[in-house]
């Protein structure tokens, strides 16, 4: 299957439905899939062999998006977060590329060979008058590539994760339900178009019949006013947003009678923060969302109903599923494995793999990273506990070695959320001569450092106290919720402790 059979069935089921943009002015389901034929002829005609996008979110998206499939080329997002340089080298290497830009960004790649540039309002224009590829003539190749996303590159060049048509479709099919939405829903897409979940959200809501409404850049008091107005029903947040969000929402005095889900993923969220939000939004449907990239999206969802339960229980085992990611999608396999890939008993740590038809864990030009047997590794650090729910404790990257022993940050974290002076913490390993890394934490609060230390120490033991503390008004994170380690790193290691 082909992503373009998503939306050739909503045409078939409920065409004249708005699919993207404000009722009654926004693009239909039926406009969706004529424009992403018009596109597709011109992507055609061009003669790339790629559609890139390098734009904030508009209608434009989700039209190059199907219109790449309908010209069976892969979509490939670009950062515009970027700078120049490291923009022109991503642009290059996707390379010959059809490129739809925002009006402030074609300037940046208009040097770049390779690139058949035009700017969003001409590539609107274009695929509602020109000429469309022939109904139902795209490929049915379920190895056909749909879409290449480069990761963050934290650690070295960015690598681009291959997406084919059979990782996304199969996630779809198993996660959503065909026409599950009524006519009034409406979900709120505010994750930029170069992370997974934005082009997820767009899949999952074509294929269910929810209307899409974009906020291109994240506000909170915007986002707040957007769901109103709106009457928006579904939304998608990271971590950071939710905090923001609970904040103004609490400062305004607001209620939004009109939102029945909200989803929630891509980072750590600090206990506290969804307190609180469970708190002020009481009739909303939680669902919190564990995925990579890599994997087409989700792994494993905590649902409503474990939120409910958890926030208003005294139980310590109960409440601790807050911080968990749920149970797995029942489509997939999850695994803890250790060092040697050997499985390890329920509520041991080690290292999250996971299998099934979504799971693509291939890059472009390094070929497949599945086992033999379909496994992928994820790099994330995590355990399940006998009920099967799922703890993710960070990348294996971030574990700290103290003389020897291998410390997880996020345990250390999850304990100094618990401090009520706490109000996000980051936990890093400092080079150390005499142990070869020490244990710092980043706060934001105004919990004492010996406060902290005695906190970690009766909580877990002395070995695992922060040796040194640094206070900041506010952990760095980049715009898809990721906490930016390496900056703090910097930081802690100037620190001179």
């Amino acid at each position: 299957m082909n992503i373009l059979t998503l939306l050739d069935m909503a045409v078939s089921g409920f065409g004249d439905r708005t699919a993207v943009g404000p009722v009654g002015t926004g693009l239909t389901y039926a406009e969706l899939l004529d424009r992403a034929a018009r596109a597709g002829r011109s992507f055609t005609e061009a003669g790339s062999e790629r559609v890139s996008f390098l734009d904030i979110s508009s209608p434009a998206l989700p039209v190059a998006l199907f219109g790449a499939a309908y010209a069976g080329q892969p979509f490939v997002p670009l950062n515009y977060r970027l700078a120049d340089d490291d923009l022109a080298k991503l642009a290059a290497r996707t390379a010959p590329a059809s490129i739809v830009a925002g009006p402030d960004q074609s300037a940046r790649l208009s040097g770049t060979p390779g690139l058949t540039l035009t700017e969003r309002d001409s590539f609107l224009h274009a695929a509602q008058t020109g000429n469309a590829l022939e109904p139902s003539s795209w490929s049915m190749d379920p190895d056909d590539i749909a879409v290449l996303l480069y990761t963050s590159g934290t650690t070295g060049e960015p690598k681009a994760a291959v997406l084919r048509h059979k990782n996304l479709v199969g996630y779809i099919l198993g996660s959503v339900e065909f026409m599950g939405a009524g006519e009034d829903e409406a979900t709120l897409v505010s994750v930029p178009p170069y992370h997974i979940a934005g082009l997820a959200a767009i899949l999952s809501s074509v294929y269910a019949g929810r209307r899409i409404v974009q906020l291109p850049s994240f506000d909170a008091d915007t986002w707040i006013d957007l769901v109103a107005t709106e009457g928006v029903t579904h939304a998608m947040v990271v971590p950071t947003m939710l905090a923001r969000i609970v904040e103004r929402m609490s400062a305004r005095s607001i209620e939004l009678p009109s939102l029945r889900a909200l989803s929630y993923g891509g980072g750590r969220m600090p206990l506290p923060v969804i307190d609180q939000a469970l708190s002020l939004f009481p009739q909303t449907r939680f669902v919190n969302a564990y995925g990579l990239t890599e994997t087409s999206s989700t792994i494993s969802l905590l649902g409503p109903d474990d939120h409910r339960l958890a926030h208003g229980s005294d139980d310590e085992l109960i409440k601790r599923r807050l911080t968990s990611v749920g149970q797995p999608l029942p489509t997939l396999e999850v695994s803890i494995r250790d060092e040697q890939g050997a499985e390890v008993a329920a509520g041991a740590a080690g290292e999250v793999w996971v299998r099934g038809e979504q799971v693509a864990g291939e890059y472009l030009q390094q070929g497949s990273k599945l086992t033999a047997d379909g496994w992928f590794p994820t790099n994330d650090g995590g355990e399940l506990d006998a009920d099967g729910y799922l703890y993710v404790t960070g990348r294996l990257d971030d574990v700290i070695v103290r003389g020897g022993e291998n410390i997880s940050p996020g345990e250390i974290e999850d304990v100094l959320l618990g401090h009520p002076d706490v109000n996000d913490v980051a936990v890093i390993g400092v080079p150390s001569d005499q142990w070869g890394e020490t244990i710092g934490a980043v706060v934001v609060g105004t919990a004492s450092q010996d406060d902290l230390k005695s906190l970690v120490t009766e909580r877990l033991r002395s070995s695992r106290a922060p040796d040194v503390v640094l206070y900041r008004d506010e952990l760095p994170y980049n715009d898809t919720g990721k906490l930016l380690r390496r900056v703090l790193r910097s930081e802690l290691a100037e620190s001179g402790d």
